[in-house]
């Protein structure tokens, strides 16, 4: 079995439940730590991530030791940055075993194609210019070495506070909806990218926090994971089919 989640957002001051929502997290892991080849976390695992030289975030230990025991015992863990959590270096690769993606790939699982991505780069409009802005913003890896002079505490502090700020925004404006299939931008690149790149069997993405589950062509499916602190959605490949379901303690079959 190979499983894909995203969206935990762990350690956000919006979400109240911190720690139940990160032992959910970590007792979905133990379930399938015994049935799962690989494990794909999507991006924004974490609300606000910055690793320093010597210095990392503190919290998440239940999540990142079981992470760890996962790849101890042979399970390949994916994870691919995404906006929230884009400033990783080599930590959870050194410390945990995991293997970070900076880009979207292609991959091949059990004789499909698989193009995962976390999808902040492909869901923004491109005459939306301040969105642009502020990945270039996010990229560039001389704000980097700039932002890494700063005071760890002041720094953590300001990136936790403005993802806090933007978090209880989007609670006031309501939950994120579809917004169809000629208005959704990651439905669009997908369709797009299908043109020249005819074998793609699975496309699947997090980032906009609702759940999709939709047939590009009868060759071709596309999911977009929902989030891990309301719907705790995870999707599922056993070789031959792929399925997204959320998790419910007691009731979901793994």
């Amino acid at each position: 079995m190979i499983y894909f989640i995203s969206d935990a957002h762990l350690g956000s001051r919006a979400i109240p439940h911190q720690r139940t929502q990160e032992r959910k997290l970590v007792r979905f892991l133990d379930k399938i730590k015994d049935k799962a080849e690989a494990v794909y976390m999507l991006g924004d695992m974490f609300d606000f991530w910055f690793e320093y030289k010597d210095v990392v975030p503190r919290g998440f230990t239940r999540f990142l030791g079981k992470v760890s025991e996962l790849t101890d015992n042979g399970v390949e863990v994916h994870f691919f940055v995404g906006n929230h959590d884009m400033w990783m270096d080599d930590y959870l690769t050194k410390e945990c075993g995991v293997i970070v993606h900076h880009e979207p790939c292609l991959v091949e699982l059990h004789g499909k194609e698989f193009y995962l991505s976390h999808g902040h780069h492909q869901d923004v409009d491109k005459n939306d210019w301040k969105s642009n802005l502020m990945f270039k913003c996010f990229e560039s890896k001389f704000l980097r070495r700039v932002a890494k002079m700063i005071h760890p505490h002041w720094f953590m502090n300001f990136g936790l506070t403005w993802s806090q700020h933007n978090r209880e925004k989007h609670f006031k404006e309501g939950e994120p909806v579809f917004r169809g299939e000629k208005d959704e931008h990651l439905v669009k690149f997908a369709k797009n990218y299908l043109k020249t790149h005819a074998g793609v069997n699975y496309f699947i993405f997090g980032h906009r926090h609702i759940e999709l589950d939709l047939m590009l062509n009868h060759d071709c499916h596309m999911i977009i994971l929902g989030e891990w602190f309301s719907m705790f959605t995870f999707a599922v490949f056993d070789g031959e089919n792929l399925r997204m379901d959320n998790y419910i303690e007691g009731e979901t079959i793994l």
